[in-house]
């Protein structure tokens, strides 16, 4: 059986998270609420995970043909790719 490998490494730009961030970007921008924050690693975009209720980072993932995020939450590090389906930490 082989591990999965995202196949979009290609596509990162960003792999920091910003030492400040106000929320999420579209929520932000229409009143919502999020609950986790993901950061998209092709464009640095801040947008929320699929547990709130707009889940904004994967539908940016989607719209903009952005494949790969990381979690901007203190102290974790993981990415996932919405295409290939699989999760990863970059070191």
């Amino acid at each position: 059986m082989s591990t999965p490998v995202c196949s979009h490494l290609d596509t990162i730009a960003f792999t920091e998270v910003p030492e400040h961030i106000a929320g999420c970007e579209d929520c932000l921008k229409i009143g919502g609420t999020w609950l986790h924050l993901r950061m998209c690693m092709e464009c640095g975009g801040i947008r929320c995970c699929d547990d709130s209720p707009n889940k904004h980072a994967s539908k940016h993932a989607r719209e903009a043909s952005h494949p790969i995020i990381r979690s901007a939450e203190p102290g974790e590090d993981w990415s996932w790719c919405f295409v290939d389906n699989v999760a990863f930490v970059i070191e």
